[in-house]
């Protein structure tokens, strides 16, 4: 058999270089050149100069990490958090906010540059929070390890192992105690070894956690669970396995005085603040007339359908997930809005499929996942709506989406960013393009 040579991994793995950081990408990477080649380094910042070790090494670009920070950036500061750079959660806790805020709304500009060919952008002032406690829903992971014992926390960054979290200043105040309450409860009643996960989902009112485990835990254990997490305020809700229906919640819109109903299981805005200056500056940029009929793709549970509803003659709101859109048209109901139309389909399949669409919707609003919404942009005859509003959280599927609006005959009006996540490195991003 003919032996062909074989570069050591290892050798990669252990390459180390002094670098200088140029510019911070999309992800909260800093980006820099060696010999030609890109590297996106972890944990460093634009002008800074490091030593970064080479985690991998591809054709045209190679990662590494930052090891050793030689000459700091005046906006390096001290992580808030005692798990950082161990938990996967936050990526930018080194980075002062406002840099956070300026090195993201460049991200996008570059990759708007790179998509479209527009350099100079409408740039809107960006949306923001407080920095810290806005999570109001996250999961956690829970898994009995032979050699570290009981972890429960996040995910490590890049990895499956779990972080033994102690307290996390992003989540919601009122779920500070949640990882030593289970950790101590885990290890006093051997049924909760079956417990798996942790959905923690906060309301105005109501701190629910939903306890998935995969086998039965009796329910004098339950009891005696709720009865400790009283104390803390909380609410459990137990589900054995994935098709087991959750109890509703709800949250308050200010803006349009609304409260909407959504399943523990369905997608809500994570930021609440966020959420509702979303909402507003939504609603301020499209500037429905009541003559005006939207069309409302990836509605979710209606959180901008009925805002738009408050204004527009009519709304029609589309979703792939049959319990949102299930949420959507009672939450319609509730509110006693009448000029709204919700329907359960799934936007990568053909146009020709879709009975709700009619010549008469004029106003496009899109708020798609990352993935965002190239299958069904390209198949909307968009040259009958006079404004489109995209909602994004990746500005990767947003600058390539932004591409075939402009190609339609749009411009963009205005574009800024949304701190939905601050300390890491996802971008929100809201943009208006109007015909003409």
């Amino acid at each position: 058999m003919a032996n062909f040579f074989k570069p050591n991994k290892k050798q990669v793995k252990n390459q180390t270089h002094e670098l200088s950081i140029q510019s911070m990408d999309h992800h909260g990477r800093g980006v820099a050149k060696n010999n030609g080649k890109v590297v996106f380094v972890s944990d460093a910042l634009a002008g800074e100069r490091v030593l970064a070790r080479i985690n991998a090494d591809k054709k045209s670009y190679a990662e590494g990490q930052c090891i050793k920070v030689i000459e700091p950036s005046a906006a390096r500061v001290k992580p808030m958090c005692q798990h950082y750079q161990q938990c996967g959660g936050c990526n930018l806790q080194h980075l002062e906010l406002q840099a956070q805020l300026d090195g993201k709304q460049q991200a996008v500009g570059a990759l708007f540059a790179k998509f479209t060919g527009q350099s100079e952008l409408p740039w809107q002032a960006p949306i923001e929070s407080q920095p810290w406690h806005y999570r109001r829903s996250a999961r956690i992971s829970i898994f009995h390890d032979k050699n570290r014992g009981l972890q429960v926390g996040f995910r490590q960054q890049g990895s499956k192992q779990i972080v033994n979290i102690e307290h996390c200043p992003v989540l919601e105040q009122g779920f500070d105690a949640v990882f030593a309450f289970f950790r101590e409860q885990i290890e006093q009643h051997p049924l909760l070894r079956s417990v798996s996960h942790l959905q923690l989902v906060a309301t105005e009112d109501t701190h629910y956690i939903v306890v998935r485990h995969t086998k039965a835990i009796v329910d004098k254990v339950q009891q005696l669970i709720q009865d400790a997490a009283s104390e803390h305020d909380w609410t459990l809700v137990w589900q054995h396995s994935a098709e087991q229906a959750l109890p509703a919640a709800s949250y308050q819109i200010k803006q349009g005085d609304l409260s909407l109903q959504f399943g523990l299981d369905n997608f809500i805005q994570v930021n609440a603040e966020v959420n509702e200056q979303m909402l507003r500056q939504a609603m301020q940029w499209l500037a429905l007339g009541a003559d005006e009929q939207v069309l409302d793709l990836f509605c979710g549970v209606g959180n901008f359908s009925l805002l738009a509803a408050q204004q527009a003659k009519r709304v029609v709101g589309v979703e792939g997930v049959a319990s949102a859109v299930d949420y959507a048209q009672l939450n319609a109901k509730a509110n006693k809005l009448d000029n709204c139309q919700f329907h359960c389909f799934d936007l990568t399949k053909p146009l020709a499929q879709a009975s709700w669409f009619d010549k008469n919707l004029d106003v496009l609003l899109l708020d798609p996942s990352r993935m965002g919404a190239e299958a069904i942009l390209a198949q909307l005859p968009l040259k009958q709506f006079k404004r489109v509003l995209y909602v994004s959280c990746d500005p990767v599927t947003l600058a390539r989406d932004s591409k075939t609006i402009l190609a339609a005959g749009f411009s963009l009006n205005k574009l800024g960013i949304m701190n939905m996540f601050p300390h890491t490195g996802h971008i929100e991003t809201m943009a208006l393009f109007t015909r003409g």
